[in-house]
């Protein structure tokens, strides 16, 4: 496991509960996420790895669900800090005073549209949408970016066109690593590498394999060029729980994640366990 002095900022899981009818996506095939899963499982599971604190990001496009979030969030000292939803394609002054409102939370940390369910690649380039985006800086919010290797092209846009918006990147753009897919994932992310207002999570990698994919050999080669792009300062771990439990499950992505950084300093390991999200999402729990 980690450095037993090494603290752990988990920057990306879930809690969902399914009577709420927030999660249209979550159906009963999806056995391994289909059910509740809230704070104390989450506990549970982690054990003796249990991070000092957690990002708790959005799973469902609902003011309702935001909502939910920050009120567990409120009640459970685990969690530091929110990513929400809010309606990019509504009336913007209505979106503005919604940031605005939710901006007041200190719990509030930012916004992910679900990008990768949008068949426009290009949706969130939309000109109306630049407002939200200036709130977001003004608010000193960030923008978590739901995205596979064909949505990369489009991030780059926005993040050129807001260098002051703070993006990362989810999963490392999920390469399709059950295919192989490499040197074209890998070109459309190297072009972020003197992009600074853009980071990236390490999360999410095994569900993108087949089950015999799972071993650091299989994931290496992905992790090196997303070191090689953004360095430990851009870079965070995330667990993705319960996601993570389509192909894995938390300790062992947690161990797996352990071999991949091994030959980093000490400094770039705190970088990637902890002092990024840290940084990137002004924790303050």
């Amino acid at each position: 496991m980690t450095d037993a002095r090494t603290e752990i900022i988990d920057s990306h899981q879930h809690f969902w509960q399914l009577s709420r009818g927030d999660y249209s996506w979550l159906t009963p095939e999806l056995s391994e996420l289909y059910s509740d899963f809230l704070p104390t499982d989450y506990i549970q599971v982690a054990g003796k790895n249990l991070p000092s604190n957690t990002v708790l990001v959005q799973a469902a496009d609902s003011d309702e669900e935001t909502d939910f979030l920050l009120q567990l969030a409120s009640e459970n000292e685990l969690v530091s800090g929110v990513v929400g939803w809010v309606q990019f394609d509504g009336i913007s002054q209505i979106v503005v005073e919604r940031l605005k409102q939710l901006s007041v939370n200190p719990f509030f940390k930012g916004v992910r549209p679900m990008l990768q369910d949008i068949e426009d690649v290009e949706w969130i380039l939309n000109p109306a949408f630049n407002p939200t985006f200036e709130c977001l800086v003004n608010l000193d919010l960030t923008f978590d970016a739901l995205v596979k290797t064909e949505h990369l092209k489009t991030i780059y846009t926005l993040a050129n066109r807001h260098p002051k918006l703070k993006i990362v990147i989810d999963h490392c753009a999920k390469p399709n690593i059950t295919e192989n897919e490499f040197q074209l994932w890998a070109d459309e992310l190297a072009v972020f590498k003197p992009l600074t207002n853009v980071y990236i999570k390490v999360s999410g990698l095994t569900t993108e394999a087949n089950a015999d994919q799972q071993s650091s050999a299989h994931f290496q080669h992905y992790f090196d060029h997303v070191y090689q792009t953004f360095g430990a300062s851009r870079m965070m771990w995330g667990s993705d729980w319960p996601v993570v439990n389509l192909k894995s499950n938390y300790s062992d992505w947690l161990t797996l994640s352990q071999t991949l950084v091994s030959d980093l300093s000490e400094q770039e390991k705190e970088r990637f366990w902890c002092g990024t999200a840290n940084e990137f999402y002004q924790l303050n729990r």
